[in-house]
């Protein structure tokens, strides 16, 4: 599939190419509309098209420069302008920048722009067949070798080191620890791994991503390096370098670290936070130094989020967390019973504090915080403010896969606000707890789209069945409970952020802004930028 683009400031235009066109039946695929050429810039950074269908006059961008910027970053997008404009110099200058049509509004008929996507298809297929056979063997020999350097490393921590010559041996082969030089290891971690996966579908295409920007990255570092995929949320880079009065390989390395977090923040809006050990000469030293970067959990998890730091290690404290508990217990129960969510993140803020302080073990402060929200369910239902919901089983899943303090703020906050919405319906009505829990699904899952199909196999029952029965209980389809929900959640980052609409829209799990805004102004009778005024 093919990644399209269409830009185009007047929306009636939009619309109907986004509808008219059989998107997959060409093997296409559209993945942004937008009414500016700055919109689209921004998504392109992104997630470059490959085809690029664009109006030139427009407010904020012009076509034109936008097709000069793609072409920047990506010279094989298909391009062509779709304008008002007849006059020559504008073909002229389309010429150019390499446009390989030039479409006018008044004489346009779907059915030729689809032929000319069908002869951009055709060309890309032929172009991406002769390069997929060029690159096959580089590829081979390329991942052959990530596989050596990957197993190598996971020997060396895990295994004793009973050959130290061949293993000394090995590493050379794959430019580690030769005569001369020296190595300093660093591991990196993906922030807010949960939506990062729900995002990316998968731990291998996430994973796959996120190797590949580091290694576009490493290729112009200032240092030598070397990227170890350890796992979807842990990755190694081993720095090599010749040891010298000149070299001040920490910076060097921390220069590098902040050049991945910059491509992974532009290119996949993932950020990542490094730990650095020291320098390694010998293999001993080196397996002693990723072994401690593997069990820096505990700096790990107080780790401020897009940070670049040098291991440390762990200050034993002598409190005792739980000391804490009815006063935390108290706080929190207020909050949900006086039923305002928007207060709920400044008491998680509070508490996050006292943990930050104390820097109390992770997996203490783990069982804290399950405890704490365990308990508050049960009290709930016992005020019969609340039905019975997610199992202390699934929570504990979700809860042992968070790595650090801001991850589990944002995880209690969700799960604290989804209490506070569903103890605002009470246990008293005559809603039953399949939809009670359909609605807390949706609160925890605003961030990507949300299908009938899946809440409903969530729950165990057939689509058609629930969606019949949601219908019931709440007087709405759930498509129409999610969409408002939704645009509640836009409104609310529309007041309390800086966030554009764009990003807005991304954080929502739209794909199309274009669409996104009208659906917007459909539930609130204004635009996002307008409601923001």
């Amino acid at each position: 599939m093919y990644n399209v683009m269409l830009v185009d400031d007047d929306f009636p235009v939009l619309e109907l190419l986004s509808e008219a066109i059989d998107w997959e039946r060409l093997g296409l695929r559209l993945v942004g509309a937008h009414e500016n050429g700055l919109n689209a810039w921004e998504q392109a950074q992104r997630q470059m098209p490959d085809i690029l269908i664009t109006d030139i006059g427009m407010p904020r961008m012009d076509g034109l420069e936008l097709i000069a910027r793609i072409r920047e970053r990506k010279a094989n997008v298909r391009m062509a302008i779709l304008s008002c404009h007849s006059e020559f110099q504008y073909a002229q200058q389309a010429m150019r920048l390499n446009v390989q049509d030039y479409l006018l509004k008044d004489a346009l008929n779907p059915a030729e722009l689809e032929r000319l996507l069908a002869q951009f298809k055709s060309s890309l297929d032929q172009e991406r067949q002769s390069s997929w056979q060029q690159s096959q063997m580089q590829q081979l020999v390329q991942g052959t070798k990530e596989l050596q350097i990957e197993k190598w490393v996971r020997n060396l921590i895990q295994q004793p080191l009973l050959s130290p010559e061949q293993m000394k041996h090995e590493a050379q082969a794959l430019g580690l620890l030769r005569e001369g030089e020296a190595c300093l290891p660093a591991v990196g971690f993906i922030e807010n791994y949960r939506q990062a996966k729900l995002r990316f579908q998968s731990d291998q295409t996430l994973r796959f991503a996120v190797l590949n920007v580091i290694e576009e990255v490493l290729q112009s570092a200032p240092v030598q390096g070397l990227k170890v995929g350890y796992d979807v949320k842990e990755t190694f880079l081993l720095f090599t370098y010749k040891p010298s009065l000149k070299t001040n390989i920490y910076d060097q390395a921390a220069q590098s670290l902040k050049a991945v977090q910059a491509a992974l923040n532009s290119a996949l809006k993932l950020q990542m936070s490094f730990i650095m050990e020291e320098s390694s000469a010998s293999l001993e030293q080196l397996k002693q130094r990723l072994a401690s970067l593997k069990d820096s959990a505990h700096q790990r998890f107080y780790l401020k989020e897009g940070s670049v730091v040098k291991r440390q290690a762990p200050v034993k404290r002598s409190g005792d967390l739980f000391s804490y508990y009815d006063q935390a217990s108290g706080d929190f129960r207020e909050v949900l019973l006086s039923k305002q969510p928007e207060a709920i993140d400044a008491v998680v803020e509070q508490w996050a504090g006292v943990v930050q302080s104390d820097e109390f073990a992770p997996e203490a402060v783990k069982d804290w915080v399950l405890k704490l929200l365990l308990d508050l369910r049960l009290k709930l239902q016992s005020l019969q403010l609340l039905r019975p919901g997610l199992s202390a089983e699934t929570l504990h899943k979700e809860i042992v896969n968070i790595d650090s303090l801001a991850q589990l703020k944002l995880w209690l906050a969700e799960h604290m606000k989804a209490l506070v919405t569903l103890a605002g319906k009470g246990a008293g009505t005559t809603v039953r707890s399949e939809v009670m829990e359909a609605c807390q699904y949706v609160s925890l899952h605003l961030d990507r789209r949300i299908s009938l199909e899946e809440v409903a196999e969530s729950l165990h029952l057939n689509p058609s069945y629930f969606s019949r029965l949601f219908k019931k209980e709440t007087g709405e389809s759930f498509i129409e409970y999610v969409t408002r929900m939704k645009m509640e959640r836009a409104k609310e980052l529309l007041d309390q952020t800086g966030h554009s609409v764009g990003r807005i829209c991304e954080e929502l799990g739209y794909d199309n802004q274009s669409y996104f805004i009208k659906i917007f102004k459909a539930h609130t009778g204004v635009t996002p930028a307008e409601y923001r005024g």
